[in-house]
């Protein structure tokens, strides 16, 4: 058991420098298996015989660190030898980088590792090599390593022996865990496409797609010769490299060259980019010498959309990149800038559309872990999880992340587990709700309206800011008591799957939403009109859904929405007979709009509507990330409602589906599927003429649905024309 190695560190501070742990390993007899287990206050990289362990980038991964520390164990059988050195390489990464400055409980912890090698003999002995004071440890040729600032590796530098471990008692062995999310790895290789100089006479690459990586280098050069590399998402409206918007976050590689032929990736730190600026380098330098390489968790992928239009496929496919490049471990809401946080307001509203992209079940369920240790006493949740930033506060349609995420995992993959183990977490955030509200049955709180970073966010970067502001014009009390009826509503469902008596909360839900009707009498805006509809908080329902739909033509079918209400504007427009409305907003491609970002050349998904403008002016440089999924939310749309692929709620898992298509002549056609645990269902439609066609396939029985007439099937294939 890992738990009885000692965690080791260096015996002295060698500042910045990567330090390396070593062990000469000895084994006497022929090895029938040995197993490795490691973990660290960083991020390591473990070598045998100079050959890497396991192809898991910045293991152990990030977690909420205070609680949960993962240790990973790795088969190393076939790479011993009768005589080796086991290595262990030793970063910063997430515990003591700067992203994880404020904390100072973790950040100011010592790097240290702990590991166990496990080696059992053919004639059945065992042989057991733990972290000690008897390891070695030197200096590395990683000079510099930082998730926000980048890495400098020099290939000549001198490894310097610095002595034997030290034993460091003051880190808890308490917090370590098995593996629970799935391994972040390098994957999509990418080519730059071009190499020019911008009118400031700088020498810049274009790998033609943002991604979340590094870049490798295979060159030929002299010793002390560098290579310097800057990042960027996108360049200036005169064509020059712009990574204002990365605000404190350097994004920098330094390379150093040793003699002749050489490789180099970064080790521990990620970037995220398009672009690049040489901003030293050897002279015979060309496209050839340069690799893109994207890294995200290893998530299967589950589901696939072509449609009609080459627009919206991009729109679809900038989603699918906004999601690996910000599924690095955790949910986070950027790849490039000094953020990098796993946001709940963002997870939360992406969460559906992410698990029909890929099955996600491992990694939000990782993810739901560090948030429940974070929960607070009273039951509130910071924004972001980790709380890096020690964010004290719990806004609305953030923290419901907690009971929204749980129910989606429970609804797409049909497991209970996923609700037992959370259920007590949903259930406290509801009951903070109703203890911290100034009313009974609304969530109000005192209105700090002058305040920028008041309690709640309200309706991030809704069009309808006033200037100056972040936040939308619907009030924080309107949606906080939505978001509270739809919590409410979740947790009861929640525990009904598990055998729960939900009889207290259904009267709770009862007075919410009663008290809601009565408070919220008249809806002012988009967002309001989308939660009313959506979270079923009206009586009004086609008086309701007709003003949205006058508001979003008399806006020129233009949306003014932000990350509340944007993920269900859709939904409340065609759900209530307003699909055509839904469609113009998805085909719409003028300020604002999806399509807007697709005309401005996009390759992921940004996080406002104008984040470059017309005239090729950016919207800030304090907040404005080319890759930011959480509008990409719109997919999920396309799955359950253009192409129809519903789950039944009783049924949950797919075991059983509705297929409902909701086809537009101006799309012209859909194909989409989605893998299950049951099978693959597969949705398509085009028209010829006026005519639509449909093509249907479910592994399970299915109740389909076309042009509101319902057939009950079993699995098969159908075809209705």
């Amino acid at each position: 058991m890992i738990k009885s190695a000692e965690w080791i560190c260096s015996p002295i501070d060698i500042g910045e420098v990567c330090p390396i742990f070593s062990k000469d390993i000895r084994v006497s007899q022929s090895i029938k298996k040995a197993e490795l287990t490691i973990s660290a206050t960083g991020v390591y990289e473990a070598r045998i015989n100079n050959r890497r362990v396991g192809d898991f980038i910045f293991a152990p991964g990030l977690t909420s660190y205070k609680s949960r520390l993962q240790y990973q164990t790795y088969d190393v059988t076939d790479m011993l030898e009768k005589e080796s050195i086991l290595s262990i390489y030793l970063g910063k990464g997430w515990y003591r980088g700067r992203i994880s400055a404020n904390d100072k409980v973790i950040n100011e912890t010592d790097g240290a590792v702990i590991a166990e090698l496990v080696i059992t003999c053919n004639d059945g002995s065992k042989e057991c090599v733990i972290t000690d004071n008897s390891w070695n440890v030197s200096t590395s040729r990683i000079l510099f390593s930082d998730i926000y600032d980048g890495e400098t590796y020099d290939a000549s530098a001198e490894i310097k022996e610095l002595g034997n471990a030290v034993i460091n008692n003051n880190i808890a062995k308490s917090t370590l865990i098995p593996q629970e999310g799935e391994f972040v790895k390098e994957q999509e290789k990418i080519k730059p496409v071009k190499m020019f100089t911008t009118p400031k006479g700088e020498c810049v690459i274009d790998f033609g797609q943002n991604i979340a990586g590094y870049v490798a280098l295979n060159i030929m050069a002299n010793k002390g010769e560098k290579i310097v590399i800057s990042h960027a998402e996108v360049l200036d409206s005169d064509g020059n490299f712009y990574n204002e918007n990365y605000r404190s976050a350097k994004s920098q590689l330094e390379y150093i060259c040793c003699n002749g032929h050489q490789t180099y990736k970064p080790v521990f730190t990620y970037f995220g980019f398009r672009y690049i600026r040489l901003d030293e380098c050897p002279g015979n330098i060309n496209l050839d010498n340069f690799t893109a390489i994207a890294v995200y968790s290893d998530m299967k992928r589950t589901g696939y959309i072509e449609t009609g239009s080459k627009k919206v496929n991009k729109l679809y496919e900038n989603t699918i990149w906004s999601q690996r490049d910000n599924f690095i471990d955790i949910p986070t809401d950027c790849p490039q800038r000094d953020e990098r946080m796993g946001w709940l307001g963002d997870a939360q509203v992406f969460a559906k559309a992410a698990s029909y992209n890929y099955n996600t079940k491992k990694f939000f369920g990782k993810w739901l872990g560090d948030l429940r240790a974070e929960q607070r006493e009273n039951g509130s949740v910071p924004d972001t999880v980790p709380n890096f930033w020690l964010l004290s506060r719990s806004s609305t349609a953030w923290g419901d992340a907690v009971t929204i995420i749980p129910w989606r995992m429970y609804l797409m993959y049909g497991d209970k587990k996923d609700i037992e183990v959370n259920f007590d977490a949903m259930k406290r955030w509801v009951d903070f709700m109703t203890n911290d509200s100034l009313d009974k049955y609304l969530w109000t709180c005192v209105d700090d309206s002058e305040k920028m970073w008041r309690k709640h966010y309200g309706d991030w970067l809704a069009l309808d800011a006033p200037m100056g502001s972040y936040r939308g014009i619907t009030s924080d009390g309107f949606i906080a008591s939505a978001f509270y009826a739809y919590s409410t509503e979740i947790l009861i469902k929640a525990g009904k799957v598990i055998g729960r008596d939900m009889s207290e909360y259904e009267e709770l839900h009862r007075n919410i939403v009663s008290t809601f009707k009565k408070t919220f009498t008249e809806y002012f805006t988009q967002t309001e009109c989308v939660l009313a509809l959506y979270f079923n908080l009206t009586d009004h329902r086609a008086e309701t859904a007709k003003q949205l739909n006058d508001m979003i033509v008399s806006n020129g079918n233009k949306l003014k929405t932000g990350f509340v209400g944007t993920p269900y504007l859709l939904y409340a427009l065609s759900e209530n007979g307003y699909a055509e409305t839904a469609y113009s907003l998805l085909l719409q491609e003028e300020y604002p709009s999806w399509l807007y970002e697709v005309n401005h050349g996009a390759t992921t998904i940004w996080e406002h509507w104008d984040g470059i403008r017309d005239d090729g002016s950016f919207w800030s440089a304090d907040m404005n990330s080319y890759n930011h999924y959480a509008y990409g939310s719109v997919v999920d749309w396309l799955y359950s409602v253009a192409a129809g692929i519903q789950c039944v709620e009783e049924k949950a898992g797919f075991k059983e589906v509705v297929i409902a298509p909701v086809p537009d002549k101006r799309l012209g056609s859909i194909n989409a599927s989605f893998d299950t645990a049951y099978g693959t269902i597969k949705s398509a439609w085009h028209y010829e003429g006026d005519k639509v066609f449909y093509e249907i396939t479910t592994p399970v029985k299915a109740a389909i649905i076309i042009d509101g007439e319902k057939q009950s099937v079993e699995s098969g294939s159908y075809i209705f024309r």
